[in-house]
């Protein structure tokens, strides 16, 4: 049982993560606000149920934006679509490098998982909800 459970933890930490939708809200001398979808792959045979879950936007190394994901529920092999919003303040055009960051704190059966995720956007999609071109 043991090694089942650890080969689980070992799949669900392998969860895939990508952008599949973000839209601007509004925009100000302040920054901007969005709304941003992402699809979530639960490639393991457990249920994973998670809370709201904050995450942050980092381009070249510093914090540009802050957001929280909806709570959601992926099932087993499965994958699930999550939304929320982020803020930026960032108007900086030239950010060579992005990515999005968060942890996910899974519950699991009997108990609880947290589970760091990375995600690099591709170029276009950095300069969509980023860049603010």
């Amino acid at each position: 049982m043991s090694i089942f459970g650890y080969s689980q933890y070992a799949s669900a930490s392998q969860i895939g993560v990508s952008i599949t939708q973000s839209e601007l809200l509004s925009e100000n001398e302040k920054g901007a606000e969005y709304n941003i979808e992402l699809r979530f792959e639960n490639p393991s045979l457990l249920i994973l149920t998670s809370g709201a879950t904050e995450f942050f936007v980092i381009a070249d190394d510093q914090m540009v934006g802050k957001g929280q994901l909806e709570p959601f529920t992926i099932q087993p092999l499965d994958s699930s679509y999550v939304k929320g919003t982020f803020h930026t303040d960032s108007h900086d055009s030239d950010a060579q490098s992005v990515k999005i960051t968060g942890l996910t704190k899974y519950d699991a059966f009997f108990t609880s998982i947290e589970i760091p995720f990375v995600y690099y956007p591709t170029e276009e999609q950095a300069r969509e909800f980023i860049h603010q071109n």
